[in-house]
């Protein structure tokens, strides 16, 4: 799945990175704890969250994410739009909750992280 795809399934609004909407989605990730994602996460992974700070993109960069989604309709100050653009990294923005994201995205195929393997 791409994030086109992904944009359609979640009715989603893309505020940075429309260039790169023909990205692929492997897995999917819902949370507000970058500890988890940091340790959780895997390539080409879509991460669903809450947490609209400088620290969202900075995990999206180590982790080299396929996109945030930002749910409940939380929108990202400018600055993180600003490093998501710089990071080529899209930013899309739901009025679905995380639960409902999630749900709708694994509904569609997405499959979630597993642990990663020491």
């Amino acid at each position: 799945m791409n994030l086109k795809d992904v944009q359609r399934l979640l009715d989603a609004e893309v505020l940075a990175g429309r260039d790169y909407l023909e990205r692929q989605v492997e897995t999917c990730c819902g949370s507000d704890m970058m500890s988890d994602v940091l340790a959780f996460t895997k390539r080409n992974t879509l991460l669903c969250t809450g947490l609209t700070n400088m620290q969202v993109v900075r995990t999206a960069e180590m982790t080299e994410l396929s996109a945030l989604v930002f749910v409940r309709d939380k929108r990202p100050d400018k600055d993180i739009l600003v490093a998501a653009e710089e990071n080529m990294l899209p930013v899309l923005v739901t009025g679905y909750s995380l639960f409902e994201a999630c749900g709708i995205l694994y509904g569609a195929g997405i499959r979630g992280c597993h642990k990663r393997s020491k």
